[in-house]
């Protein structure tokens, strides 16, 4: 009889917040996948789980699947976890998930923490409708045409940030969406030091100008109906230029973030900041 793939979310930072069910699961198959052994080793010493364990990550997740698929025909349970959450939610885990689906095997989930539906409920926005669209590509213009889909985006987005990439990411954000948009920053959720603040992209930029540490999630409020930043005016851009001017960013790199994320010439935006004798 073949064996069953587990998926068991585990805690984002509170270790009490791990289910019951998911400790004698990690107490209980043949093979836990971890997406790093050693974080996931402190783990399995709190439940008391001797289980043996193998590396599976963002850079070796495809070269793994067959050595998984062979030990569930082989009739062995195995657990699936990443370092916090639920694997497979902007963690690797996918091209498994998918791998053992397509080979028949079965698959279930032990559910529990996630940070995005976390940040989401104590973020004060409308939960009816949200998009998780992860980590932002880091440059160039994959990360142009991920901020243009983003201003025009209707549901309720939640987006995770490096700390070392919070100011660019908030920078680029309140560019291309806006900097009255309406978002929440949650930090270290579950965690001694948890903290979420509120207000527009702006105001977020300008309280964290000095930096953050932990782990971040941010909830964003979807666009206005009216919504149309193929049509910005000149008002608009001049708007959003200020805010970012407003942060602390120099004028020449304010328009260059604003011309990247509304896909304008930076020539365009400087003309309309001269034009409104900024």
């Amino acid at each position: 009889m073949a064996g069953t793939l587990v998926v068991v979310a585990t805690p984002i930072g509170n270790l009490g917040d791990l289910s019951p069910r998911a400790a004698e699961t990690l107490r209980s198959v043949g093979l836990v996948l971890a997406e790093d052994t050693r974080h996931t080793g402190r783990l399995l010493a709190y439940v008391g789980s001797e289980v043996r364990q193998r590396s599976l990550h963002e850079h070796n997740e495809r070269e793994r699947i067959p050595e998984v698929l062979a030990a569930l025909e082989a009739g062995q349970d195995v657990a699936l976890v990443s370092d916090a959450g639920t694997p497979g939610v902007s963690d690797p885990g996918y091209r498994l998930l998918a791998a053992c689906v397509a080979a028949g095997h079965e698959l279930t989930v032990v559910p529990g923490p996630t940070a995005a539906v976390a940040a989401l409920v104590v973020s004060g926005l409308p939960t009816d409708r949200v998009v998780v669209d992860g980590f932002l590509p880091r440059k160039g213009t994959a990360r142009r045409e991920r901020l243009q889909e983003l201003s025009t985006q209707r549901r309720t987005i939640v987006v995770f940030v490096s700390p070392h990439r919070l100011g660019d990411d908030l920078d680029d954000l309140a560019a291309a969406l806006g900097p009255d948009r309406r978002a929440a920053l949650a930090r270290e959720l579950t965690k001694r030091y948890e903290q979420v603040l509120r207000g527009t992209l702006g105001e977020l930029r300008a309280r964290v100008a000095d930096g953050v540490r932990g782990e971040i999630t941010l909830v964003i409020a979807g666009a206005p109906i009216d919504a149309s930043p193929a049509v910005l005016s000149d008002a608009d851009l001049v708007q959003r230029v200020r805010a970012l001017l407003a942060t602390g960013l120099d004028k020449k790199a304010a328009i260059a973030e604003v011309a990247a994320a509304v896909g304008r010439p930076k020539r365009e935006v400087y003309q309309a900041l001269i034009d409104a004798g900024a």
